[in-house]
Parts: C-alpha cells; structure tokens; sequence
C-alpha cells in the first residue's frame, strides 16, 4: 500500500520536496498559508489541502518544512494529532527541537527530527542530505520519504541530534558566505577585479564551488534565489543562541551583522548573498 505524506510548508523548498515525493511515487498532499503558493504543485497529482488538518488527515506521514520554531509548532499544536509519523524538516535550533519534541509526545506522535542540507536547486534535483535523528525503529519506514527527497540521509541518533549537526554545517556555510563577501568587498577597495581572487583559488586547495556561486553573484549584482537573506539570519541567530558563551563564532556574528544590513536595507527576501551589502561601509 502506498504512504501518503502530508507536506506542511511548500516554499522554496517544500514545493520541491513535494513535488518529488510525488514523481517516487508516494500519494502527496500539501498546504501552504498562501494557497497559491501550493497550487502549481497539483500539476505534480499533488492534492492541495485548504488547512493542515486537511492535509494530515489519514497520512502516514506529516512533514513539516516552514519558516521557524513558532510557526511549525503553532500548525503542529493544531494538526498532528493523529498522523502516525511527523518528520520534522525545519531549521529551528535547538531549544524549539525540544519543545516540538515534548508537543509530539503528549500527542503520542513519533518524532523524527530530520533538517537538511541544502537549498533551492538540491531540493528541486532531491539532491539533499537528510540529517535524520530520531527512533531506530523509525529508520527503515522514513527510507521512502528520505531517499525521495535526497541522495543521502546520515541516522545520528535520538531526535535532536538532526538538528545539533544543521547548527554546526549553517556556522560553516554562515562564515563562508560572510568571508565570501569580505574578499569581494576587499578586491574592489584594493582596486583588484574580484573575479581575480576567485579565479586564483580555482582548483586549489581552497577552492569552493560555493564561493563560486556565491562570489559570482556578489560581483554581478545578479542574486537568484537560493536562500533568503532574512531565513539566514534566522538561522544564525539560532547558532548564536546554541553556541552561548561557550564558544566564540565571531565570523557566525559577522555574517549576521551583514545580513541585518542587507534586510534593513530592503533585501529581506532576496538571496544570503546579498549580505554583500553589508560589508559596504557607508
């Protein structure tokens, strides 16, 4: 019998996690706060439901990919109460993991903690990596779900390890992104051609292919969307918080501090690599 699986969220990346659910071979339904950000996914044999109860009703599966920890738990509080299984998708740091898994188990719902690696094209390619964390039993019946979506999924244990790991990878794609922009900004003070230094490191030992498409951006003033800039600062306060003051993330705070200038500045819902901006003084 095939599974249905809920998915709850169908931005930049629950439309493609959904769509290729679908083309698996897995019965999908989907909601989205703005339906019509949910609608082109019918096209997919997707059903569009008109509220998550809709959505979960009878599922195997619920799968939760929205914005931060209050939303998720505010739709998770009102329609996971039935579904047997809820893989939660999110990036929301490690204290909302925790409640969400407290709301899961006074709801007798088997939790499954599972953020992933990767933005807008691994998602639509179900190129991701899953970091999933929760019951071993679970391991086997998630497989279907998981290797739809991604090319590899890492078990690492209890719920909330998933969670622990996406913190520790965003420090690092946080940093790179935020040196990224320094040396670009730093190439045009010096008067150097920024394309200089990424051709320079092309095929190094510190070469990047991320530093290359974020760096590419940055010198064309092109930012496709991958990741908004107001979700990556979400993120890096939620490793800020985590790391608390046992451990200095000066550059996670740097990348943050040039992301809030990139939102102030109107580029919210643009790409984290318009934190480019943010390295720009004056």
């Amino acid at each position: 019998m095939t599974d249905t699986v809920a998915v709850l969220g169908t931005g930049i990346m629950g439309a493609p996690m959904a769509a290729n659910l679908a083309a698996a071979g897995l019965r999908v339904r989907a909601w989205n706060r703005s339906r019509e950000k949910a609608e082109p996914l019918a096209e997919h044999g997707i059903e569009i439901a008109d509220t998550p109860q809709e959505a979960v009703a009878g599922a195997d599966f619920a799968l939760t990919m929205l914005a931060d920890g209050p939303a998720v738990h505010e739709v998770a509080e009102a329609a996971l109460t039935d579904v047997p299984v809820w893989i939660q998708a999110s990036t929301v740091g490690v204290e909302w993991t925790e409640r969400l898994a407290a709301l899961a188990d006074k709801a007798g719902v088997a939790f499954v903690d599972a953020p992933v690696l990767g933005t807008k094209q691994p998602a639509e390619q179900g190129k991701l990596v899953v970091l999933a964390s929760g019951p071993e039993e679970l391991r086997e019946r998630c497989a279907p779900v998981f290797d739809a979506i991604g090319s590899r999924t890492v078990w690492l244990g209890p719920a909330g390890a998933g969670s622990r790991l996406k913190l520790v990878a965003n420090a690092w794609v946080l940093a790179l992104t935020n040196a990224t922009a320094e040396s670009v900004a730093l190439a045009g003070e010096l008067g150097v051609d920024p394309k200089l230094f990424l051709d320079a490191i092309s095929g190094g030992a510190l070469d990047s292919p991320y530093a290359h498409a974020k760096g590419g951006a940055m010198i064309s003033g092109e930012y496709p969307l991958s990741f908004a800039a107001r979700h990556a600062a979400k993120d890096a306060r939620l490793v800020l918080d985590a790391a608390g003051d046992g451990v200095d993330l000066g550059s996670v705070r740097a990348a943050l501090a040039h992301l809030e200038a990139a939102v102030d500045a109107g580029h919210a819902d643009e790409d984290m690599a318009t934190l480019y901006y943010g390295t720009r003084q004056g």
